[in-house]
C-alpha cells in the first residue's frame, strides 16, 4: 500500500482529499506541525507527498528543498497559481510535477498514479541493487528487509550501494571518499565516519545490526547472514 502525505493547510481541501485517497487504497497522513513538516516526512516515510505552495510560516518551495536534501521520494505541488514561472519554480526545487487549483479530483488521482507507476514500477526494480534479502534503491534512497524499511540520505544511499555492490569485500574508505567528493557533499574524513555511523543505526533499527564490518585501517565491508 503506497503511504502518501498530504501537506496542506486548508482542511476543508485536504479532508476531501484523504477521503479520496483512503477510498483508492492509499495510506495517507496529514501534516499537522507546519513548522516541522521535515520530522514528519521522516516519520512517516511517505512514497509520494502532495506539498502546498502557500503554507503558514515556511512555504512549499522551503519544504520542497528541505526534503530533497534527504530524499529522492517524489512531490507534486499543489497550488492555485498556475502560471509558467510557478511551474519552474517548482521543478528548480525538486517537484515532480504542478497540479493547480481548482482541479478535477479525478485528474489529480490519475496524475498521482502515473507518478506511482512511473517510479515504482516501470524503471524502479531494475535499478535495484540486492544482498540477500536486503534491497537498495539507490535513487529513491530506501532499503528495505521484509516489511522494515528505512528512509537514507543521499551519502548513505551511495555508501550502502557501494558496500552491496562489494558482495562482502573490503571497501576502502578513501574510495568511498572520492565517490563522495564528486558531488562536493564530502568535507573530512570524519564526515565519513559520521555517515557511516547514521547509516549502521538506520539498519539497526531495521534489524540489521551487524550488517556493515569495519577492518581497521582498511575501510568497511557487508557481512553476508546478516
Amino acid at each position: 500500500m503506497y503511504r502518501i502525505f498530504i501537506v496542506e493547510d486548508d482542511v476543508v481541501f485536504r479532508e476531501a482529499l484523504s477521503r479520496q485517497l483512503s477510498h483508492r487504497g492509499y495510506q495517507v497522513q496529514l501534516a499537522e506541525d507546519f513548522q516541522d513538516v521535515l520530522a514528519q516526512f521522516e516519520a512517516y516515510q511517505p512514497h509520494l507527498v502532495l506539498l502546498d505552495i502557500s503554507l503558514p510560516f515556511f512555504d512549499g518551495y522551503y519544504w520542497c528543498e528541505e526534503i530533497r536534501r534527504i530524499s529522492q521520494t517524489p512531490i507534486l505541488f499543489l497550488t492555485s497559481a498556475s502560471d509558467d514561472i510557478h511551474l519552474i519554480m517548482a521543478v528548480n526545487q525538486g517537484a515532480d510535477d504542478l497540479i493547480p487549483k481548482p482541479f478535477c479530483m479525478e485528474a489529480v488521482l490519475a496524475k498521482i498514479q502515473a507518478v506511482l507507476r512511473r517510479v515504482y514500477s516501470f524503471g524502479a526494480q531494475k535499478n535495484l541493487v540486492r544482498f540477500g534479502d536486503i534491497s537498495l534503491n539507490p535513487g529513491q534512497g530506501t532499503v528495505w528487509r521484509g516489511e522494515a524499511k528505512a528512509q537514507l540520505t543521499k551519502n548513505e544511499s551511495r555508501i550502502l550501494q557501494m558496500l552491496l555492490e562489494s558482495r562482502g569485500e573490503i571497501v576502502s574508505r578513501e574510495s568511498i571518499m572520492r565517490s563522495l567528493w564528486e558531488d562536493e557533499s564530502f568535507i573530512d574524513e570524519n564526515t565519513l565516519t559520521v555517515n557511516v555511523a547514521r547509516l549502521r543505526k538506520k539498519l539497526e533499527e531495521m534489524g540489521l545490526r551487524s550488517l556493515i564490518g569495519t577492518q581497521k585501517g582498511l575501510g568497511y565491508f557487508v557481512r553476508t547472514g546478516a
